[in-house]
């Protein structure tokens, strides 16, 4: 007797590395969200990383690259080539959807190798954008280039990803926008969260403990520590604000939820400026997004990004929000309606625009009353699932 049920489609997603940043929160979402009944998933990555941990802990396959890194390495590269092949022929993945650029290219090459059916690339962000030299930003945009070519469809997340794209006619048309999305977040309430800071993350000084006492302007941000994020600007802009004496200038508490590469050259810059009770490099937090009620205002300061998630998470705890002009962001936020947007690398702007919220108290409750309205319907992790797996059912 003929079974009825319908086979279910096996998706393959493929990242890179799998310590916990965007593009793995991104494959997370849709790993652990797509319907069990239509499809069977699992996840090619490289270390033993945070993402790793979470999807085994929610019952997803992962399938180790060990020869996976990120920074290039000829022969390592050439390995990872070779068994992401020798994956994809034994698992016989209807869809792969690849993330990350070197994913991108390599995972690309090896599935037209493989002859799967359906290879889908999600990007996150063009490495171009990035401060580098110009022969850096030639030789990666012919390897964007290429990975595109090897992909049947690209999803930028933002229609500022697709706009950058450095090509145009067959291939920007292989691209669709899908923006990211976001679900509920169980939120830490202001005072609980506040005192999570002050009791474990804080150094018990008396000028800290002083300094709470004097109820400052708390400010947040969720940030890698890398120079992409602008972080020196940020931490310059506090100093601006504090060494400007204004009647309605307020003690500041800013707080980097992160980790990174730039963790020196940070630490140097705040000892520097004598900001050791001001600036607070508080290190990696479990589920850091549950925080974000601590903060009057969140910042994101960055050089480059794509549509970054901790915009939405701030816009979902209803926390003003400062953060430049770049990339997505301006699809998340309407500057001086639900936001203040500036120009990247500009501390002066960002030390105006908090003066601005500190003297118009009002427009931080109107401003992140319509952010959070705008995310809830345009940003939704629904809608995203929702558009991805339109995708997949065209394969």
């Amino acid at each position: 007797m003929e079974s009825t049920e319908k086979r279910k489609r096996k998706i393959l997603f493929c990242i890179t590395k799998s310590n916990w940043g965007g593009a793995q929160r991104y494959v997370y979402d849709l790993a652990t969200n797509l319907p069990k009944d239509k499809y069977e998933t699992a996840v090619v990555l490289g270390g033993d990383g945070r993402l790793k941990e979470k999807l085994e802990a929610f019952g997803i396959r992962t399938i180790p690259v060990s020869s996976l890194q990120r920074d290039v390495g000829v022969i390592k590269d050439i390995s990872s080539f070779f068994e992401l092949i020798k994956i994809f022929r034994k698992e016989k993945p209807d869809i792969i959807h690849l993330n990350s650029s070197k994913m991108g290219g390599i995972g690309g090459l090896a599935g037209r190798i493989a002859r799967v059916r359906k290879i889908i690339f999600t990007a996150h962000g063009w490495a171009y954008n990035e401060d580098r030299n110009f022969l850096q930003k030639f030789a990666i945009a012919i390897l964007h280039f290429i990975t595109v070519a090897f992909s049947h469809l690209t999803i930028a997340v933002s229609e500022k990803a697709k706009e950058q794209f450095k090509s145009a006619g067959l291939m920007k048309k292989k691209m669709i926008v899908i923006h990211n999305g976001i679900g509920d977040i169980e939120f830490i309430e202001k005072e609980k969260a506040r005192q999570h800071f002050v009791d474990i993350r804080y150094p018990q000084t008396e000028k800290v403990k002083e300094k709470i006492k004097s109820e400052p302007l708390w400010i947040g941000t969720i940030s890698e520590l890398h120079r992409n994020k602008g972080l020196t600007y940020a931490i310059e802009a506090i100093k601006k604000h504090l060494e400007t004496k204004r009647p309605s200038s307020k003690e500041i508490i800013f707080v980097i939820m992160g980790e990174g590469e730039e963790r020196k050259n940070l630490e140097d810059i705040i000892k520097k400026n004598g900001l050791e009770n001001s600036v607070f490099l508080v290190g990696n937090m479990e589920n850091a997004s549950s925080y974000l009620k601590a903060f009057d205002i969140f910042t994101l300061t960055s050089i480059t990004e794509a549509l970054p998630y901790a915009i939405l998470e701030a816009g979902k705890a209803e926390v003003p929000i400062i953060a430049s002009n770049v990339g997505g962001i301006s699809e998340i936020i309407d500057d001086m309606k639900s936001g203040i947007l500036l120009q990247p690398k500009k501390p002066k702007e960002i030390s105006d625009a908090i003066e601005y919220f500190i003297n118009y108290p009002d427009k931080k409750e109107i401003f992140s009353k319509l952010l959070k309205e705008k995310i809830d319907k345009e940003f939704s992790l629904e809608k995203m699932v929702s558009e991805t797996t339109r995708l997949y059912d065209l394969a």
